[in-house]
């Protein structure tokens, strides 16, 4: 770790963030809102969407007991009580690093997300197109939990840790997310519409937080490489894999049927879109929560802010 000098120091002092400051957590909160949108009218109020999306969750079944057994449990296990667990782990890293405004957003980020996902899935209509009369299942509880579970960790963490973290995340809201398309629980697009729901809340918590800290100086901080390259990757192989699957899906002969057909290409396709927009997700959230690191009049890092000799922290 490389200690900047007197000089370096006060020139950062004298930064101020720039309207991107601001204009960044606001905008992807907008966009995962139009996209939440998008997402309902594709695959819920079109034909050929419900069809898809339908098809991929019939197209595989947990054929083995105990599997099916341990499927159960660790769906089951994403509960309201998990969820006050995770607030109060937050609040209680808040505390240890004197970052009070990062526990609450981490608190209004789990509760509000939770609670919108709960209203739309009670609210939006499910037309009955694809002649299955299955209830509206969109956005995943399940997701939602285990996505903004693992969002409020990564927020409240020193920086050094977020990296890490973010990776950890991501494969346990992937592997809750693809499992329950594949215990036939949701669909694909439901999954979809819960990450969306918890980026625009999470993007709202990080711009309530830069909108607290906007008077004190700051140096941008980002995540390392090591961190975001796995992401990445993911997002790349898993959006065109998702763009091929639906196309071919979409041109199918099978799509004449009466109803959706269980599909192992639906659900392949299905699942890589799962993981691709889990990347995504939570790609953007390691750059929105990587915490700018907050200078004192005297140059000195701020306590509690997760560094101690450097303005640019590790992440």
């Amino acid at each position: 770790m490389t200690t900047l000098s007197t000089d370096d120091v006060r020139a950062h002092t004298r930064r101020r963030p720039g309207a991107a400051y601001l204009a960044a957590p606001l905008l992807i909160s907008v966009l995962a809102g139009l996209g939440l949108l998008a997402t309902y009218h594709v695959f819920v109020r079109t034909i050929s969407g419900q069809w898809l999306d339908t098809a991929a969750m019939l197209g595989t079944e947990v054929r083995y007991a105990r599997l099916e057994e341990l499927l159960s449990r660790t769906l089951n296990a994403t509960t309201l009580t998990s969820l006050v667990l995770v607030c109060l782990i937050a609040a209680a890293v808040g505390v240890v690093r004197k970052r009070i405004d990062l526990a609450i957003a981490a608190a209004v980020l789990v509760l509000a997300a939770n609670a919108t996902t709960q209203l739309l899935k009670d609210w939006l209509p499910r037309p009955t197109l694809d002649g299955l009369t299955y209830p509206n299942s969109l956005p995943s509880g399940h997701t939602t939990a285990a996505a903004s579970v693992a969002f409020a960790l990564v927020v409240v963490l020193p920086a050094a840790l977020r990296g890490p973290a973010a990776l950890a995340g991501a494969g346990y809201t992937a592997a809750i997310a693809i499992g329950t398309v594949w215990a036939r629980w949701h669909r694909p697009s439901d999954i979809i519409a819960a990450l969306l729901v918890v980026l625009a809340w999470g993007a709202l918590a990080v711009l309530g937080v830069r909108l607290l800290r906007w008077r004190r100086a700051a140096a941008p901080g980002r995540p390392t490489r090591l961190a975001t390259l796995p992401l990445l990757a993911t997002a790349v192989v898993g959006v065109p894999a998702t763009v091929i699957g639906l196309l071919v899906g979409r041109t199918s002969e099978t799509m004449t049927a009466a109803s959706p057909e269980p599909s192992r290409l639906t659900f392949v396709t299905g699942a890589a879109g799962v993981a691709a927009v889990v990347a995504i997700a939570f790609l953007v959230w390691l750059w929105l929560a990587t915490d700018d690191e907050v200078v004192g009049r005297g140059g000195a890092p701020i306590a509690g802010d997760g560094c101690a000799a450097s303005l640019r922290c590790p992440a």
